[in-house]
């Protein structure tokens, strides 16, 4: 259980501000962490927490919120405090007001459009990124490399279909797995740059604020394809025509999206399988095998 007490200790030392927690309300909708708004009456911040054992988990997102902070383009919750306190690991973060725009999400989607944009902008030397992290709760390798494909096939899908092997799936999803792997060049083969990318992009981690600025959060950073991030949004929906519109606006898209983001979005549907079980075997399959007919 979390020492609430200790937290609050914590958040004062890093502030530099009195914090003396006086209520701690759950609050729902995560599936890894549990979730609180902790407050002193005062103050609040939105607080995670998970077993002493996930701290790295949480370090790693504090940093991914640092690097998207230092791009410029997008808004984070700045990450105040970690560690462990009661037995329980712990990320404290800034707690931003989401409620209150769903009125004018078509205008709001498309200043995120422009944005993610502009994040994507902001290009490192290399694939990859300055520490391993995580998407979800699974481990996600960031090695430097300077080609793509490669870094895409060994630390992405490779991993995920070796995770998935393990977890009992190779029988379904090894033979066309590996023929996936080694025919990966003729699908990735546009030069795309070192993109910073948020890693994770669904709805359920984009939230407006009042004024209307868009707002992203549990990252999975890394430099790759900027393919890789409009792909994952449009997986589960919902980001909207205005978005995609102001997006290409700002940066069209090559030739081959289209293909591509189904290669892309096979990285996320594995991490489900992987993640929560055999009800994504069916969609991974199906994807490996929409790719392969494209490489034949």
């Amino acid at each position: 259980m979390t020492d609430w007490e200790a937290v609050g200790r914590h958040i004062a030392a890093v502030t530099g501000r009195a914090f003396a927690p006086r209520t701690h309300s759950s609050v729902g909708g995560g599936c890894i962490n549990s979730t609180a708004i902790l407050s002193d009456g005062t103050r609040d911040y939105f607080v995670k927490c998970n077993d002493a054992a996930r701290l790295d988990m949480f370090e790693a997102e504090a940093d991914g919120l640092a690097g998207l902070a230092a791009a410029g383009a997008v808004r984070v919750p700045e990450a105040i405090c970690w560690g462990i306190a009661g037995g329980a690991s712990y990320l404290v973060l800034e707690r931003l007001d989401l409620d209150g725009y769903s009125d004018r999400r078509e205008r709001a989607g498309a200043e995120m459009g422009r944005r993610l944009a502009a994040l994507h902008r902001s290009v490192g030397q290399t694939f990859g990124w300055r520490r391993d992290n995580y998407i979800g709760a699974t481990p996600q390798p960031n090695p430097a490399s300077g080609d793509w494909a490669t870094f895409f096939r060994d630390y992405r899908l490779g991993y995920q279909l070796a995770l998935a092997a393990r977890n009992g799936h190779a029988r379904a999803l090894a033979a066309g797995g590996e023929r996936l792997l080694a025919g990966i060049g003729a699908l990735i083969d546009h030069g795309p740059v070192p993109s910073l990318l948020h890693g994770d992009l669904w709805t359920g981690n984009l939230g407006y604020l009042p004024d209307g600025t868009p707002a992203v959060f549990d990252p999975a950073v890394y430099y790759g394809d900027r393919e890789a991030d409009l792909a994952m949004s449009e997986l589960f929906g919902g980001f909207g025509r205005d978005f995609y519109a102001a997006y290409r606006e700002a940066w069209p898209l090559d030739p081959g999206y289209g293909t591509r983001k189904t290669l892309y979005n096979l990285y996320h549907i594995l991490n489900h399988l992987n993640l929560f079980g055999g009800g994504y075997l069916g969609q991974a399959s199906g994807m490996i095998d929409r790719l392969l007919a494209e490489i034949r």
